[in-house]
């Protein structure tokens, strides 16, 4: 099942277009895509005969577009913690995305002035049942889906003192969330862990990695996070980003206005991002 926000209205997406979820239920479930997360065991054993209609990709939003709780993951692949000289723990490192850096599919970021903003494609989990002290085992029945993500970075800001770092905020420039293009089930997947990601700047291969790859799959963030906190339904986890970001590179290489970054992963789909001047 592909569920996306369409123009701020909860859609079921087929082959053929889009059906609006609140009118085909009549009523049943709400349009608010937020809103539908907390009846979403209640909507995946529904279906619809109703006539899907034409949409434009453009007009797709961020499939959550208001969660109570945004985790994200750093060093959380092999290659990236060699390209940035970290060792990895035994427990990820855990921040935060402020929420009015989310937008969806062909958003239009502006580049902060004077910055060095870098790219991060992940893939992002998205929950559908309230989790809390669930172990590893169990955690992919806690999803509700899987969209395309970029933890969007301005390198200045987020390694600025004092320490720690300011994360958060170098991450949480407008636009600096964008997901899409839609949230797909784990069961549309023949391997939910093992998917192949990668992102082209301009058609140039920046990234390119499979998420088994990750240190810490998405069973055991979900397990780790969830016993600390309870993760909500519509709750999002960007899990962190493979090796080729553009920081390490040499010499670096950051973003610019004008340029195009397609974000990509296997049985899901790609994210685009245009970025301009502030």
């Amino acid at each position: 099942m592909r569920v996306a926000n369409l123009a701020g209205r909860a859609v079921l997406l087929t082959d053929d277009g889009a059906i609006d979820i609140e009118k085909a239920s009549g009523g049943r479930f709400p349009a608010d895509p937020q809103a539908l997360f907390e009846r979403w065991n209640e909507l995946r054993s529904w279906s619809t005969d109703a006539e899907p209609v034409p949409y434009a990709e453009a007009e797709l939003e961020a499939p959550t577009p208001a969660p109570r709780q945004v985790f994200a993951i750093g060093v959380n692949y092999r290659d990236h913690a060699e390209e940035s000289q970290i060792e990895p723990g035994a427990r990820p490192p855990v921040f935060t995305k402020f929420l009015s850096c989310l937008t969806g599919q062909d958003a239009v970021v502006a580049l902060p002035q004077g910055g060095l903003t870098d790219w991060e494609v992940e893939l992002v989990v998205v929950i559908g049942r309230r989790a809390h002290r669930v172990a590893a085992a169990e955690a992919w029945h806690h999803v509700a889906g899987l969209t395309v993500g970029q933890d969007l970075s301005e390198r200045i800001t987020q390694l600025s003192p004092p320490q720690p770092h300011q994360f958060s905020l170098g991450k949480s420039f407008p636009g600096f969330g964008p997901m899409g293009p839609w949230l797909v089930t784990p069961d549309e997947l023949a391997d939910p862990d093992d998917l192949e990601i990668s992102c082209h700047l301009d058609g140039e291969r920046m990234q390119h990695a499979r998420t088994s790859q990750m240190i810490f799959p998405v069973p055991e963030l979900i397990e780790k996070l969830s016993a600390v906190t309870p993760l909500l339904p519509g709750d999002v986890i960007f899990t962190g980003t493979p090796g080729g970001i553009g920081g390490t590179r040499t010499p670096a290489r950051f973003l610019a206005p004008g340029e195009h970054l397609h974000s990509t992963i296997e049985g899901i789909g790609t994210l685009r991002t245009t970025f301009t001047g502030a």
